[in-house]
């Protein structure tokens, strides 16, 4: 178990995504596109770096502080800056928008609980005392699900998790394991691939976001298509509440009444923090198959992985581009901006397993893809992405300090909606951004799958225009709305968090608002668990 100072501090640079060490700055060739396409110069504003910035002081009394150190240890309660600033928030572009201020706010303390008692010990010290908590995994969240919010308590904790980190039993027989909610996705597939098995979730967040937090968020991964979302995998959990703990999850399947696994999947630390996941695991892949093709449109590409997906050929993964992100080559990040391996529209497929099994589905799965308009580009593009599959999160960062504007969004709709969603959030994205006085270019993919279904996936880039976080609430405000009015779902697996709360009523209904109030007051009856998030 981490026990050093430095071994519990969060990876990821405090300003930016992931590891600066991993950070690029702009090709020539994105910085031709900028300054043609949106006439963004491409000059560099330095941000402000860490010594520069203020917090608000922390508001957590020194009688509180040694309280909580009497259940964790002096060691693992942090009321430094530096501890606070790590934990401020998640990274999306508007919490990264607020890390290039000198004036910031930051949890009052840091918490970093050892066991399960311990975290039972916080709460319950927390709950007495009208401490809010924000639970911490890897610190990914992108729709303001880790905000320092207070509501009406005097001060806030981050109640980090990465303590948390055994892998506790793998049963190699039944292919299940129970993993603490503090490891990070390469911890779980490291200590699970030295036994020989895999979990097989790799989103984009995937050197960073923690088992918990994946379970927290209905997490759903790049390899979607062979293995699921992550709520697909979960077994069970344990999850600590204020009210006590609960076990949910038995067998691999039962009618005992409604499951709890999904009450406390997606539910984003509002209703308790979880610690242990139980999860469906598999041997590691003996054979990885790769073939990319193009599609001469967007709408012919979605109709063959409709196709694919429901006659059940078994890809791992499967991802097309529009035309757009096709054309500037958003999908294999090490060449953005440079001449894409295709016109029309860029298609992935992977295919894991054994070699038998990987050629068969490979086979079925390309038979349908040609037949439906499909041409073959081979291995390259598709390792190409593979590649480059977590890093493109880097490129945002350059581009503000660039001066231009660079979030996502994602929503989800069915087979027979799935171009007037598009058309729609397409339209509200950039309607808003003209109306804001920039061109924008505005980038889509499909990399989650279902037989009834697909997401959706918008990349946007633009000219900042003024206040640039205002600028981008009005346009992602915008955006929402036209995801409601047009059949999606306000978020596919981003989660809720703060961002997405006020569509939440749209989302589930008023009776579905009651019910989720409802849990939220049995569980956490004080309401210290995350204020502000999820819960309309």
């Amino acid at each position: 178990m981490a026990d050093a100072h430095t071994d519990l501090l969060p990876p990821m640079a405090w300003n930016a995504w992931g590891d600066p060490a991993l950070a690029k700055p702009l090709s020539p060739a994105i910085r031709s596109l900028l300054e043609g396409a949106l006439g963004v110069s491409g000059e560099d504003v330095t941000p402000p770096g860490i010594d520069d910035v203020r917090l608000t002081p922390s508001a957590l009394t020194s009688a509180h502080r040694d309280g909580l150190a009497a259940v964790v240890g002096d060691e693992y309660v942090r009321t430094a800056d530096r501890d606070r600033l790590l934990r401020a928030g998640g990274k999306s572009t508007p919490d990264l928008l607020r890390r290039r201020q000198i004036e910031q706010d930051a949890p009052d303390a840091v918490v970093l609980p050892g066991d399960d008692d311990e975290v039972a010990a916080v709460l319950d010290y927390c709950s007495r005392n009208r401490i809010a908590v924000v639970p911490f995994g890897g610190g990914t969240s992108v729709v303001g699900g880790l905000d320092p919010i207070r509501g009406e308590f005097d001060s806030v904790i981050s109640l980090d998790l990465r303590r948390l980190d055994a892998l506790h039993w793998l049963d190699e027989v039944s292919g299940e394991a129970e993993l603490g909610a503090g490891l990070t996705g390469p911890e779980a597939e490291r200590l699970l691939g030295e036994r020989g098995f895999s979990i097989g979730h790799f989103p984009q967040s995937f050197r960073f976001a923690s088992i918990g937090g994946y379970a927290a968020t209905r997490s759903s991964g790049q390899d979607s298509a062979g293995y699921g979302r992550f709520n697909d995998m979960v077994r069970g959990m344990r999850v600590i509440t204020p009210a006590g703990v609960i076990d949910v999850g038995r067998a691999p399947a039962s009618a005992a009444g409604p499951d709890l696994r999904e009450l406390f999947a997606g539910s984003e630390g509002t209703f308790g923090v979880i610690t242990r996941v139980r999860l469906r695991v598999h041997p590691v892949p003996e054979c990885v198959r790769y073939e990319a093709w193009s599609f001469p449109d967007f709408a012919t590409g979605a109709e063959a992985f409709r196709a694919v997906i429901q006659t059940g050929t078994g890809p791992t993964v499967l991802r097309l581009s529009d035309e757009v992100e096709t054309g500037i080559n958003l999908a294999t990040a090490h060449s953005i901006g440079e001449k894409s391996a295709t016109g029309g529209c860029l298609a992935i497929t992977v295919f894991e397993g054994t070699p038998e099994h990987a050629e068969s589905r490979h086979a079925e799965t390309s038979a349908l893809l040609a037949a439906r308009g499909g041409t073959s580009l081979g291995e390259a593009a598709a390792k190409g992405w593979e590649n480059g599959r977590f890093d493109a999160p880097y490129l945002r960062d350059s581009l503000l300090s660039a001066g231009a504007l660079c979030e996502t969004l994602e929503t989800a709709t069915t087979w027979s909606n799935l171009t007037t969603l598009k058309e729609g959030v397409t339209k509200a994205l950039t309607d808003a951004l003209t109306e804001s006085g920039t061109p924008a270019l505005v980038m889509c993919h499909i990399s989650h799958v279902y037989p009834t279904g697909a997401s959706l996936y918008f990349t946007v880039v633009a000219g900042q225009r003024g206040d640039v976080a205002e600028q981008w609430r009005t346009v992602k405000a915008r955006a929402c709305d036209a995801i409601i009015a047009n059949g999606g779902t306000i978020t596919h697996h981003h989660a809720v968090g703060a961002d997405h709360r006020p569509w939440m009523t749209a989302e589930i209904g008023d009776l579905g608002v009651q019910v989720m109030r409802a849990v939220k007051k049995t569980l956490d009856p004080v309401g210290i668990l995350n204020p502000g998030k999820l819960i309309p």
